[in-house]
């Protein structure tokens, strides 16, 4: 039997643990070894650093792993594959070279490119999400290390993975299991306990980083290096698997996996095995992620502390609207929030107080600037008892906003360029199908003799996790065992979440069932407004949502409480 291929990562963003490099390649064996540096906002930041020097646009910190990274690689045989190249692959290719030519270590390197397009008028960056076939040329033609541009997470997992086992095109269900390996490994210590629901009564202080282990069907084990910090059991996978994703159906350029079609099973400690993934033909279109600066904002926090908090917080208000008008400046949005994080009879004065915190955005600095930090400096001595600030205003910052477009694949160039200099063109997928919804299982047999119940948090017999996909917010929601999901799966309607999470009362949620996960995914859309980049609203990427969602109460089974299999909660 050919053996597995054993696929590290050792970055889930850029600005990840610097040491997990070294750490991956030093801990236990490995073939390959993937860094993801990318995402939504990564790319603005890049383009506004190509915009001060046009050499640049990829992330620098994966040239400093690779100072003592290359010649440890080296010794083992270890490949290694990023998308570190971010904005420029070929740039970061000839920096790798030069590094290994500086530290005397022989490495042949390649690159993908093709994804950046033209960049339309107003934006910074215009990127395809290219798949994994250009990293499986590279390492077919000899490199020992591959950088990408843009390419899907799970590209850097399926190149390499094509590369070893032979796959082309047509085997889609052993495609598709490499997907959703790539998905669980893509954000790294995610898998091993990082934003972890049921994270007490693990040794969470310094979590190893995921390995899969990639079987000749797509069939794979998750796992880490043995003796490292954090866990690996069906609890991580399952909350991995649920992040940025909606539907049965997950569309990458290589391949759609059918999410319900997934299938964990524990393979013993720290031992998490997948497998019956089935693929269908990619999408015709691949995703283009644009970004552009969208103006300026600026931010001041106001401290309330003790009595009258309401009332302070309306004077300020209309203090600052006085104020602006008198300047002349009308931001195009202001936006006011007040969290009552002040208790009553508090024993320390920072538990006295809440926070009242405004936001300020207009496509002129001047009008976010000076203005608003003047302004709310003004205040400082006739305004409410105890005015202070948790900073002192500034002069505003851009922001940015993403967008997504699609665009027929066949119109998107995906070229590996080998370690020989020679320029391979990738032809797109010969057999696509246009995505849609997949049809919604049925739901399983309601809990029969449910009893009393009792108002408890939902994360007493669900865990949870969320993030950001653009301006939508993903939250996905799995049950701690049978019972919890059956009865989860007639009680969170969308109804219901829109009635725990009041913010979402007027979007649109779409509710999707993952009956092998025991699992509902939520899509709630627009809950971000323009994206990460543009700061819309307290938690940004919405990393906390499904937290907000675990901690709100609901009438719950008795008898559900009681043999919940999840660690009780506190609030």
């Amino acid at each position: 039997m050919t053996a597995p291929l054993r696929i590290g990562n050792a970055s889930g963003f850029y600005g990840d643990r610097f040491d997990a490099m070294r750490e991956m390649l030093t801990g236990g064996p490995l073939d390959v070894l993937t860094g993801d540096y990318l995402a939504e906002l990564t790319m603005l930041i890049l383009g506004r650093s190509r915009l001060k020097d046009p050499t640049r646009g990829y992330a620098t910190t994966f040239l400093r792993q690779l100072e003592e990274g290359l010649g440890l690689a080296h010794e083992r045989g270890v490949k290694i594959v990023a998308n570190a190249g971010g904005l420029n692959p070929a740039g970061l290719a000839d920096a790798v070279r030069e590094l290994a030519r500086k530290v005397g270590v022989p490495v042949r390197v390649a690159h993908v490119e093709g994804d950046s397009l033209p960049v339309p008028e107003g934006f910074l960056t215009a990127n395809a999400y290219l798949g994994g076939a250009g990293i499986a040329a590279c390492l077919d033609a000899g490199a020992d290390i591959v950088v990408t541009g843009r390419v899907t997470d799970a590209a850097l997992v399926t190149g390499p993975a094509a590369a070893r086992f032979g796959w082309g095109p047509g085997d889609l269900d052993a495609l598709a299991g490499a997907v959703v390996a790539g998905h669980v490994l893509e954000c790294g210590t995610q898998a091993t306990g990082g934003n972890y629901s049921f994270f007490r009564g693990h040794d969470l202080r310094r979590p190893g980083f995921p390995i899969a282990e990639i079987h000749a069907d797509g069939s794979s084990v998750i796992t880490k290096h043995d003796g490292t910090g954090g866990v690996v059991d069906l609890g991580t996978v399952t909350a991995q698997l649920l992040y940025e994703t909606g539907g049965a159906r997950y569309a990458g350029p290589d391949v759609t996996a059918r999410l319900d079609t997934v299938r964990l099973t524990q393979d013993g400690p720290d031992r998490v095995r997948i497998s019956g993934v089935c693929g269908e033909a990619p999408p015709p279109t691949l995703k283009v992620g644009l970004n552009r600066l969208g103006g300026w904002r600026n931010e001041v926090v106001f401290v309330l502390t003790g009595l009258d908090i309401e009332a302070k917080a309306q004077l300020v208000r209309e203090q600052f609207a006085d104020a602006l008008a008198r300047s002349g400046a009308e931001p195009d949005e202001v936006r006011w929030e007040l969290s009552r994080t002040d208790r009553a009879d508090a024993a320390t004065e920072e538990t006295a107080s809440a926070l009242l915190r405004l936001v300020v955005r207009d496509r002129d600095q001047e009008t976010v600037g000076r203005a608003v930090s003047g302004a709310a400096i003004e205040l400082a001595l006739g305004s409410y008892p105890g005015f202070h600030v948790t900073a002192p205003p500034g002069k505003g910052a851009p922001y940015g906003v993403f967008e997504a477009r699609y665009v027929p694949a066949g119109e998107v160039p995906h070229i590996a360029v080998l370690p020989d200099g020679r320029s391979l063109a990738l032809a797109p997928a010969a057999t696509t199908q246009p995505l849609r919804d997949a049809e919604q299982p049925p739901l399983p047999a309601p809990l029969l003799g449910n009893g009393p119940t009792r108002p408890a948090p939902l994360g007493r017999i669900a865990g949870a996790r969320s993030g950001d996909k653009g301006g939508d917010a993903n939250v996905g929601v799995w049950a701690v065992d049978d019972d919890a999901w059956r009865w989860l799966a007639h009680e969170l309607t969308v109804e219901r979440f829109r009635e725990l999470l009041p913010e979402t009362a007027g979007l649109t949620v779409v509710r999707h069932l993952l009956p092998n996960l025991r699992a509902l995914n939520f899509t709630v859309h627009g809950l971000l407004g323009e994206g990460v980049a543009a700061q819309h609203r307290f938690d940004p990427q919405a990393k906390a949502v499904g937290e907000w969602l675990r901690s709100r109460h609901l009438p719950i089974p008795v008898s559900l409480l009681e043999t919940a299999h999840a660690p009780e909660a506190h609030a």
